[in-house]
């Protein structure tokens, strides 16, 4: 974690900034939620003025409008990688310090509500609430395109599931099996955003990747009641306006992402929100809202992941259910189609302890430490024989720390 951390002043800028890159060697970058992942392993380690560095520098470049960006490149003049160029502005405004055009599943009030949990420092959350109250305003007013409270992705990237198998339907890719022809119709959708300028009016009346993602809103709810609960340790008044919204968006998911024939909730697409039936982890990731009612919440968590033939595999729990034709648990370059990934066991820990499933949250802490222990800090693993693949030295795996934490009680 530490090997990770860069400290230094931009020359462009002219301003210090401190983040944990995800793994040095192929994310050095800055990411908004992989910030929020450290904001709390940090926190769980009592590395308290850290956190609140890390926290803070995501903030630098924030627009007048109140945009955060899911990538921020403080130091590179154009991304390492090609293809980052399409999630941007336009090429000549990439020759500087900028940040990606696109969004991430949004954890900030819940981080710094951690980091205020932890240092009880005023000044900080003081200094730092209003500006998490401004990127809401912003989604609310930028990515809630039905006016029903939910939030829609404009990018499989945005769901921060990049290759997540429920998104194949809308682009119309059919053979179940990531291919370099799925790959092709990933890059046409970045490729409309980006020739667009990123006009969020334009890309919606085009209607190309408009999805309501599972994950994506079920954090949004629970970003929301953080965000209220800080407004009344601040005596914000906004504080009811917030808990409001966040129920709107759980009754709306209810209403139109749970199935209850197959007992899940879904990602919906389109002005018609279509559900994209693929069973994956984000099915019972919304069981943590408190207007799920413990009866669909046991049947979900007891149906799906304590299934053997879905969920509960020896290292659990698979990105997809193995029983799924787009299941491959062996490393890819097409991520989130099967692999075990230490996010997972992270938010369905919380999912698992909110509705009574303590034996089960326990097993998937224990799988966690069995994991690194056999494989290390890696940024995802086999679900079944434990290897760990893809990034060395990856944060994530950090999370252990806080569900030990969480675990101690």
């Amino acid at each position: 974690m530490f090997n990770n951390i860069r400290a230094r002043v931009s020359p462009y800028l002219k301003r210090h900034y401190c983040y944990v890159m995800p793994s040095p060697e192929r994310y050095p970058f800055q990411w908004f939620w992989d910030t929020c992942f450290h904001t709390f392993i940090l926190c769980a380690l009592g590395e308290l003025e850290l956190a609140k560095q890390n926290f803070q520098s995501l903030f630098t470049m924030q627009k007048k409008d109140g945009f955060i960006g899911h990538m921020v490149f403080w130091e590179s003049l154009l991304p390492k990688d090609k293809w980052n160029i399409l999630e941007g502005p336009p090429v000549w405004q990439q020759i500087r310090p900028h940040m990606s055009f696109l969004i991430q599943p949004p954890l900030i009030a819940q981080a710094l509500a951690r980091i205020y949990r932890d240092s009880k420092d005023e000044e900080f959350l003081l200094s730092l609430l209003p500006k998490i109250k401004k990127y809401y305003h912003w989604v609310a007013a930028s990515r809630d395109f039905d006016g029903d409270g939910l939030l829609s992705i404009i990018s499989n990237f945005e769901s921060g599931l990049d290759h997540k198998p429920s998104f194949d339907e809308v682009i119309g890719h059919r053979s179940q099996k990531a291919t370099n022809k799925y790959f092709w119709k990933i890059i046409s959708v970045q490729f409309r955003n980006f020739t667009k300028w990123y006009n969020l009016k334009k890309i919606y009346k085009a209607n190309v990747f408009i999805v309501k993602e599972t994950l994506f809103n079920t954090m949004y709810v629970q970003d929301l009641r953080a965000l209220a609960d800080l407004c009344r340790l601040t005596k914000d008044k906004d504080a009811e306006k917030y808990d409001e919204l966040a129920h709107k968006v759980a009754m709306r998911m209810l209403e139109i992402m749970y199935d209850e024939e197959t007992a899940a909730f879904y990602d919906v697409y389109g002005r018609e929100n279509k559900k994209l039936k693929v069973l994956t982890f984000t099915s019972g990731i919304p069981v943590i809202m408190k207007e799920v009612s413990k009866k669909i919440a046991h049947e979900i968590l007891e149906r799906h992941f304590l299934n053997e033939e879905e969920f509960n595999l020896t290292y659990p729990i698979p990105s997809v259910a193995k029983n799924h034709p787009s299941f491959d648990p062996h490393d890819s370059r097409f991520l989130w189609r099967g692999p075990t990934w230490p996010v997972i066991n992270w938010f369905l820990y919380h999912s698992f302890s909110a509705n009574g499933f303590e034996k089960q949250a326990r097993a998937l802490l224990q799988a966690m430490k069995d994991l690194i222990e056999k494989s290390g800090f890696r940024e995802f693993y086999n679900p079944f024989n434990g290897k760990g693949y893809g990034a060395s030295d990856f944060t994530w795996s950090g999370l252990v720390v806080d569900m030990m934490e969480a675990e101690k009680g």
